[in-house]
């Protein structure tokens, strides 16, 4: 990680990694969701609306993800002063609340045909919006900051005590009684069938490209920003 901390050397490495993430993300999205969409049969008890899970579950791992990703982050910020890691940490806040609110949106539908409801309070669902509530806060704090390349320190501890909320989203259909099903792709298998479980993979994959690609484009454009900002400052001056 420190072998990055030069903001010029990461620049070398995220341009051409943000279009390979890109193009090959689109394509593994156009490709599941084609499958998913076209080629697999519907569900033996859910029928058609099943089909999507291909978007629902990339965007839960990705909003799980995306703060996981933030976290240690912050945890590089606060710990080794990594240079960069404000920047990766505030890069990561938008798209993670935007994949959690698809994540939420997606499931709300899938529930009205599945659960005859578009809404339960039970606790998959409620910690799911308790952590977009938390990237709002995030947010916040770090647009709050004065420094564009780094964030606040309570914006750090923030986003590591915002974690907690991970496990709780994980765990909480064994915790509390749920309408939301269980784990169904575990270490010891999967609960789909196999022809459903295909497209599954590749939408995953290819919205995770996806999303590394616009947090990389976000760095980028972060560090172009305060370059900027800090040209126009010297002349300021002059």
């Amino acid at each position: 990680m420190h072998a990055l901390a030069n903001p010029t050397r990461f620049l070398k490495l995220a341009r051409p990694l943000t279009g390979v993430c890109g193009i090959v993300g689109i394509l593994l999205v156009a490709l599941g969701s084609y499958g998913g969409l076209f080629i697999t049969p519907p569900d033996a008890l859910q029928g058609e609306t099943v089909r999507i899970l291909y978007i629902h579950v990339p965007a839960a791992w990705l909003g799980i993800a995306g703060w996981s990703s933030l976290a240690l982050a912050s945890i590089a910020q606060l710990v080794w002063r990594h240079p960069l890691a404000g920047v990766a940490a505030r890069a990561t806040a938008l798209p993670g609340a935007v994949f959690t609110a698809i994540c939420l949106a997606t499931g709300s539908i899938w529930g009205r045909p599945t659960w005859g409801t578009w809404w339960e309070w039970d606790g998959r669902m409620t910690s799911m919006l308790v952590l977009l509530f938390l990237y709002f806060g995030y947010i916040a704090l770090a647009d709050a900051s004065e420094e564009r390349t780094t964030v606040s320190q309570a914006a750090a501890i923030f986003g590591i005590v915002g974690a907690v909320n991970i496990p709780v989203i994980k765990y909480s259909v064994v915790w509390w009684n749920s309408l939301h099903q269980g784990a169904s792709i575990t270490l010891s298998g999967s609960k789909i069938a196999s022809e459903l479980l295909w497209p599954l993979g590749l939408t995953t994959l290819g919205f995770t490209l996806l999303f590394a690609a616009i947090v990389l484009m976000r760095m980028r454009t972060i560090l172009a920003e305060a370059k900027t900002e800090a040209r126009m400052a010297r002349m300021a001056r002059a």
